[in-house]
């Protein structure tokens, strides 16, 4: 039922007064005042089109069908034929639509966009129809006969079996509204009982279907449905990618997050001297030329600690010394520390490095000793300028580096052993790993040029591998069934000889060429579980490694002879370096947190 059907049924039972006659008002024009004969007779010689200037500055036909009732005119309009260069137009313009105040229409590719008014409940009812039932009016053919396909959207059949009947007639309609809704509530299923869990009868509540609805068979076979085995494998290690990746990103946000600034402090008075000179200058003013050939003394065995260095805090795993002269000592510490002292003057320390999160592991000089590496465990490689402290770089890893070392002759290549199997090459000038070498089963822990195009590296794989520089193809595997994995390796004075630390409690020997093992063997110490650091005398007579019980060990390299055990440290002696220039000093580094100078 429409509102002008219901306004005929309405009407039909009064007289039609001789002054009251329905009138019709356009949208751009005044009321027509359709009252009398004499004003009928003007509206009907009139013309049947109106002209009136219309939103799209075109003419707008007005036309007047009589209906049923000859008291009610009704009002259609019709759309004007609407140009392309009207609808693609963006401005807006202003319009005087009846009485209204001007108002801004703005025009879109469909026509032009303006206000409207309904009622609420109307609104509300039509929606909900169209929710529950699948159709609704269309607004604009409303006052269209109900029977006509046009005036519903949605389901057309279904609205004109129902007669177009909304869910607010259907609750309190007519007659013919509620037989139509007491039919649908026929089709509801039945609840079913509480106390039957399952079968015939069985409590379905709420979720009770319709009849007529589709069911799935019981019987339908179900083994094709859903992901196969081969999809469900993919997104599982789709989805374990992507948890992998999720955690590495978290753990590097983390890091970044902890991370701090670079710096350095200065803990002298000033960094100059008199002349302008920093602590880089090497000394002058002492007993032994610095700057003359490392090796040209005879070597003795150190006896008496002259000095102690104290600031670590944690155990030291590395101490080198300045290139060349070794005027200055670097050591790195567990305390994410790295510090650099004096060595000939006041025996000081002159500066202190901070930017590791987590202990260092290895530090490592240049060929000038102008920077300097770090690598720490917290998946960090630093670069650092020596003299002002200043980071210069800082190069994230997906790993711990156990060991950096530059190539011989090179300030800007690197390699660096890590925790995960690698060998890394680093240039310095295009900022990223020019190499890798991939052979290793287990973690690399040295790396040690033999000269400048060969190298060998030993892992925890218990094996030792020997490399061309810049191929990543092995040119010579040394392993052997009763070989234990080798922490430490040292390269003899004269380039020809190498010694590696073996967790059996000895010192394997190896040519530095064809990389065949010696028989010669060099035992009386115990290094198990520790990475001693391995040493030669600068003249190259003795061999020296410190060990687990605090000693540093000596041997005769010729003879193989074990000369002399001295007591240095409380814990284990990881690292010591002997002066090149001098002939009986060494500095030893152990986790008791010293380091000390004996001679």
């Amino acid at each position: 039922m429409n509102a002008l059907s219901a306004y005929r049924s309405d009407s039909e039972g009064e007289e039609p007064q001789e002054n009251s006659v329905g009138a019709a008002q356009t949208s751009f024009g005044d009321a027509k005042d359709t009252t009398g004969a004499a004003s009928s007779q003007n509206s009907d010689s009139d013309s049947d089109v109106d002209a009136a200037e219309d939103v799209f500055q075109l003419t707008h036909r007005v036309e007047k069908q009589p209906t049923a009732s000859s008291s009610t005119v009704a009002i259609r309009d019709v759309a004007p034929n609407v140009t392309e260069r009207t609808l693609t137009q963006t401005e807006q313009n202003e319009v005087t639509t009846d009485d209204t105040q001007p108002s801004k229409i703005r025009y879109t590719l469909s026509g032009a966009v303006e206000e409207t008014d309904m009622s609420d409940f109307d609104f509300r009812n039509q929606q909900q129809t169209f929710e529950m039932l699948g159709y609704a009016r269309n607004p604009s053919v409303y006052s269209a006969s109900s029977n006509v396909p046009e005036a519903y959207v949605g389901d057309r059949h279904t609205a004109q079996s129902m007669n177009g009947a909304t869910l607010a007639e259907l609750r309190g309609g007519n007659s013919a509204t509620r037989a139509a809704s007491r039919a649908m509530k026929k089709r509801r299923k039945a609840n079913g009982d509480a106390s039957i869990v399952d079968g015939v009868g069985a409590y379905s509540g709420p979720w009770a279907g319709w009849d007529g609805e589709e069911e799935t068979p019981e019987d339908l076979d179900t083994s094709n449905l859903g992901p196969s085995n081969e999809e469900l494998a993919a997104a599982e290690a789709s989805a374990k990618q992507r948890k992998k990746e999720h955690a590495r990103l978290e753990h590097r946000r983390a890091m970044d997050e902890e991370r701090g600034t670079e710096k350095s402090i200065f803990h002298g008075t000033t960094m100059y001297d008199y002349q302008g000179r920093t602590y880089m200058h090497i000394p002058t003013d002492t007993d032994t030329n610095l700057r003359g050939d490392a090796g040209s003394q005879q070597c003795f065995i150190p006896q008496t600690c002259i000095h102690t260095w104290t600031g670590h805090t944690k155990a030291i795993n590395a101490a080198r010394l300045f290139p060349e002269s070794g005027h200055l000592l670097l050591s790195a510490s567990m305390d994410t520390k790295v510090k650099l002292w004096d060595i000939y003057h006041q025996g000081n320390c002159l500066r202190t490095f901070l930017g590791h999160v987590k202990g260092v592991r290895d530090v490592q000089f240049n060929q000038d000793g102008t920077q300097f590496l770090t690598s720490g465990y917290d998946q960090v490689i630093k670069l650092w300028d020596t003299e002002t402290g200043a980071c210069l770089r800082s190069m994230p890893m997906e790993c711990v580096g156990n060991c950096v070392v530059y190539r011989p002759g090179s300030n800007d290549v690197f390699l660096s052993g890590t925790s995960d199997k690698r060998i890394l090459q680093y240039d310095l000038r295009e900022k990223a790993v020019t190499q890798e070498y991939k052979e290793h089963q287990a973690a690399v822990n040295t790396i040690t040029f033999t000269n400048a195009d060969h190298f060998v590296s030993t892992s925890d794989d218990k094996s030792m591998r020997a490399w061309d520089f810049d191929i990543p193809v092995v040119t010579k595997h040394i392993a052997d069934p009763h070989m234990q994995s080798m922490p430490s390796m040292a390269l003899h004075p004269d380039n020809t000889w190498l010694a590696g630390q073996s967790m059996d409690n000895s010192v394997l020997v190896f040519n530095a060429d064809t990389y065949r093992q010696s028989s010669r063997a060099f035992k009386g110490h115990s290094v198990t579980g520790f990475a001693c650091q391995l040493g030669f005398s600068p003249d190259g007579r003795f061999l020296s490694s410190g060990d687990s019980q605090g000693n540093l060990v000596f041997w005769d390299w010729d003879k193989g002879s074990l000369i002399k055990r001295l007591p240095a440290h409380r814990d284990a002696v990881i690292c010591h370096s002997w002066l090149p220039h001098e002939s009986s000093k060494v500095v030893t580094g152990a986790w008791d947190g010293l380091l000390k100078l004996w001679t």
